[in-house]
């Protein structure tokens, strides 16, 4: 029996991203009496959420049709929008895009600060009844009698108002009837879940991307609030997905940022230096001029849709947003899909509250009869297309896709391979000379770190270990040359003594958290764990 201490609700939800919050709120509105927590192992709501994203509000207007008289961060509508195929000297615009790539067309679509949307979605849980606290990070998962029964996190929370919340000391046990897992990508108990219950038995693998971002401010007369421009092409080789894109928001604000498929088979691919790079392109370069650099960061993504979603329910609760992998890759956009999501297994779990069901199993047939199914049902055979053929003979079968066969193929295409597997050996594969940064539109990884505010205690353990110690030297280093001193976006890692006697230094203390060698390691030998609740990435509000 356990001697830690415990707090008791109907529903607890761990992350407080789009699909938690959306989830918590949910649950209020149909079941008013039912007591829910949520938990957020950044230092606020919002904390590591990074500014700039293209959102679709459908599924906001079904959550809160009021949104616009309730004091919404929402404000810049998309206006103008553009795509281009790149060269190293040239970007050639796609016309009439939303007939060509109608996935990626915008109209009525919001560009935002995410942050600033899920600090406000924290405010309308919380007016509801929501006991939310930040700081919290979960640990593990309780498992009695094979059903979930909550979670434990081993450190004191904070509230959002700074304070220490109820007496949550050393090893506080959170437990629900019906636990909700909206952790993000790749999610360190999502894990632990699926392991247990084999959620992913009879599904694609996952694929996944590495989502570099800045934030920065230009001159007044350059800003252009509501234009979208996406890329792809150069400076990727055709068999890696990816491109970059840029939004104009806000007061002055412009969000660029960087997306590499993480199935890129060249061992020599740093996706920091093709996101730095690719800034000096004439397409892009324009936009940064007289500006300055104000938020760095970098998450992955699960981009595997339709073919990668696993089981959504257990004895005890379900996966929601993208724990389960709700991304819509080929329109770029994750929040309106993870926020249905959230409020479908929040239905579910008030009907399971009434009866005392095991499991909200009816969270799957709401998802299969909602037009979120749709959605990823239709857009399912674009991005296994590039990871097939590749970037040009991919784009051509998407247009194909969406224009003729309008997503409704009779065919699917399957994900043959999971990311770790996809490496060529550092002998066979083409070294890459990146440029050197200028320090005024391209910079090194130490200072982009530093805007990033991420700060762990020196003397809490690591949170990044290795399985098995001896595979880096004769796989890492022997066969890949050490990739993830190369994918890592925060110089986590790196090779010391590389001449005489190579070995591995992990700087734990710059993780910002993207779970990219989590993922990528080829021996899935690196195991990304739960560092203590506030630690990491501390992106600032407001922008």
């Amino acid at each position: 029996m356990s001697t830690r201490e415990a707090m008791d609700f109907d529903v607890v939800v761990v992350g407080g991203g789009p699909a938690g919050l959306a989830a918590a709120i949910r649950l209020r509105q149909v079941a008013p009496d039912a007591t829910v927590c949520l938990i957020e192992k950044g230092s606020e709501i919002g904390a590591h959420i990074v500014s700039g994203a293209v959102i679709e509000p459908r599924a906001l207007e079904e959550l809160l049709p009021d949104w616009r008289d309730l004091g919404s961060p929402i404000k810049t509508e998309v206006t103008e929008e553009e795509m281009y195929f790149l060269t190293e000297s040239r970007g050639f615009k796609v016309p009439a895009l939303e007939k060509v790539m109608p996935h990626l067309a915008n109209h009525g679509n919001y560009v935002v600060s995410l942050g600033e949307v899920c600090r406000w979605l924290a405010e309308q849980a919380e007016a509801l009844g929501v006991e939310i606290y930040p700081g919290f990070a979960a640990s593990e998962v309780l498992i009695e009698q094979n059903r979930v029964v909550g979670v434990a996190t081993g450190d004191m929370g904070v509230t959002r108002e700074g304070e220490h919340g109820p007496n949550y000391a050393e090893g506080m046990e959170l437990r629900g009837k019906y636990t909700l897992f909206a952790e993000g990508c790749r999610g360190s108990l999502t894990k632990q879940v699926m392991a247990h219950y084999d959620l992913r038995k009879g599904v694609d693998p996952q694929t996944y991307g590495l989502g570099i971002k800045e934030v920065w401010e230009i001159p007044a007369a350059n800003h252009r609030p509501g234009l979208v421009v996406h890329s792809f092409g150069w400076p990727l080789d055709d068999h890696t997905y990816g491109g970059a894109w840029l939004y104009h928001f806000g007061e002055n604000l412009v969000s660029y940022g960087f997306v590499t498929g993480l199935d890129y088979r060249n061992t020599w691919i740093s996706p920091y230096d093709e996101m730095q790079r690719t800034k000096l392109h004439p397409v892009f370069k324009p936009h940064f001029e007289g500006g300055r650099r104000l938020i760095y960061g970098a998450r992955a993504l699960s981009e595997g849709g339709f073919q990668s979603i696993p089981r959504l329910t257990f004895p005890g609760g379900a996966l929601i947003g993208d724990s389960a992998g709700f991304l819509n890759t080929p329109k770029i956009k994750g929040t309106h899909t993870a926020m249905k999501s959230g409020m479908l297994a929040a239905e579910a779990v008030a009907d399971a509250l009434k009866t005392e069901q095991v499991e909200p199993a009816s969270f799957t047939s709401r998802v299969r009869g909602s037009w979120l199914y749709d959605e990823l049902k239709t857009a399912r055979n674009v991005r296994p297309a590039f990871s097939r053929w590749g970037t040009k003979l991919g784009a051509l079968y998407s247009g194909f896709d969406a224009m003729v066969l309008r997503g409704k193929a009779p065919w699917t295409l399957r994900f043959r391979h999971a990311d770790n597997e996809t490496l060529t050996p550092a002998s066979t594969s083409q070294p890459i000379a990146y440029p050197k940064p200028d320090g005024k539109i391209t910079f090194d990884k130490p200072s982009s770190v530093f805007l990033s505010n991420t700060n762990h205690e020196e003397n809490q353990p690591v949170h990044l270990k290795l399985r098995n110690a001896a595979l880096w030297k004769t796989v890492n280093w022997d066969v890949f040359r050490a990739p993830e001193s190369r994918y890592c976006p925060a110089g986590v890692y790196e090779v010391g003594d590389e001449a005489s006697d190579p070995r591995l230094v992990i700087n734990a203390q710059n993780c910002v958290h993207c779970k990219t060698c989590d993922i990528k390691d080829p021996a899935q030998n690196i195991d990304w764990c739960t560092p203590e609740g506030g630690g990491g990435p501390n992106y600032p509000g407001g922008m």
